[in-house]
């Protein structure tokens, strides 16, 4: 059994025994596939840094998160672009638009968003999208901007039903995280009727732990239960979860 976590910030642990363990209990729970978003430019490093450490496991991505877009934001995404090409990344993410920490930033928001899109599209590579409080915004820049190579992630999706079918019909995939195990998010019955091939799994770790460990600082070894979670609701076995969600993330990711 392979497990994919689409969307981890393990990278946080900066104690080099404490991350080796954080990494062996992935491993031991069958999460050999981790994907690393950065939020900022500092982060960049701490991302292929642990992509160095755990090659074949630990895979980069970088773009510059919404809640980090500030009046320097185009110095950051500078910064950000050029170390694009320093080595081999796997999406432009995390972007996207947050309304719910600060509202005043929307249209620098807006423009890092865009601009961000146009970077993955020609590099040829999927976006990981951060979406809060922010569905209307970000359906209308990927309307605007949506071609044939327009493709990625919305990352922590805890939107409704109509919400999760905008998403599918534009061609991104469902990153289902940790929110799946809280017993009134409503997220269970919204994925209950979505086909598995429209879903990723991801831990968003260390935050949104999932049940049995909520309260706890999350990790990706925890990826296993969001797996048994969509076990049950589907009525079908983790093998099955994790064969299919990982096909899935070989498909937005390339490898």
């Amino acid at each position: 059994m392979i497990l994919t976590d689409t969307h981890t910030h393990l990278y946080y642990e900066t104690d080099p025994e404490k991350l080796d363990g954080l990494m062996q209990r992935c491993l031991d729970n069958q999460v050999s596939r981790l994907f690393l978003p950065n939020v900022d430019s500092e982060s960049v490093s701490m991302v292929f840094g642990l992509a160095e450490r755990y090659p074949g496991h630990c895979f980069p991505m970088l773009g510059l998160h919404p809640c980090d877009v500030k009046d320097n934001f185009k110095e950051e995404l500078d910064i950000i672009y050029k170390e694009i090409s320093k080595r081999k990344i796997y999406a432009i993410g995390e972007i996207g638009i947050d309304l719910y920490w600060d509202k005043s930033t929307l249209s620098k928001q807006q423009e890092a968003f865009r601009t961000q899109i146009e970077w993955a599209k020609q590099l040829d590579l999927p976006i990981v999208i951060h979406c809060r409080e922010a569905f209307d915004e970000i359906f209308e820049i990927l309307d605007e901007l949506k071609d044939e190579k327009l493709r990625g992630i919305f990352h922590c999706f805890t939107g409704n039903r109509e919400q999760a079918n905008r998403v599918i019909g534009l061609g991104f995939f469902l990153g289902i995280g940790g929110v799946l195990t809280y017993k009134n998010s409503g997220l269970d019955k919204v994925v209950q009727d979505i086909d598995l091939k429209h879903i990723v799994l991801e831990t968003d770790s260390p935050y949104l732990t999932p049940v049995p460990h909520r309260g706890k600082p999350n990790e990706s070894s925890y990826l296993v239960h969001i797996a048994q979670k969509l076990a049950d609701i589907k009525q079908v076995s983790i093998e099955k979860i994790a064969e299919i969600s990982t096909e899935n993330s070989i498909k937005v990711f390339g490898i």
